[in-house]
């Protein structure tokens, strides 16, 4: 599915619909260029799922872990700054999509081999004044 998106406005459409898709696919990876918006795509997603604390990256924490009355507990992880996938492992990261909560993951192909078959692809093209989100289940 291929969504369209003109403003930060349209996004809670595509969050709505990604929060319901977390409900058979808890896995999620969102692949884009920096600025993109992935960040602001899973703020509004963790809107949807009703966190009320304010969702930011964690760049240099690796992940945050969040609490949806929902959902129960979400991982948002930010794996840019990852060199290997032994730093991945050492942070705990393959326990965590092993667990069945909501996992969000910024720069997913820093942990490829780590990846469930199952999980969601995220993809976030800039086109001049839009932003072109395409969803893979």
């Amino acid at each position: 599915m291929t969504f369209e998106i003109n403003s930060l406005d349209e996004l809670t459409a595509v969050a709505a619909h990604l929060a319901e898709i977390t409900k058979k696919h808890p896995v999620m990876t969102f692949d884009a260029q920096m600025g993109a918006g992935k960040t602001t795509l899973i703020s509004k997603i963790c809107e949807v799922l009703q966190i009320e604390e304010h969702c930011s990256s964690p760049t240099y924490a690796i992940y945050n872990e969040y609490y949806s009355p929902s959902a129960g507990t979400i991982y948002h992880f930010d794996c840019y700054r990852l060199k290997t996938t032994e730093e991945a492992l050492d942070a705990g990261i393959e326990e965590i999509l092993d667990s069945g909560n909501i996992c969000f993951i910024e720069w997913p192909e820093k942990i490829k081999k780590l990846l469930p078959d199952n999980c969601v692809k995220v993809d976030i093209k800039l086109n001049k004044h839009q932003r072109i989100i395409t969803v893979t289940v």
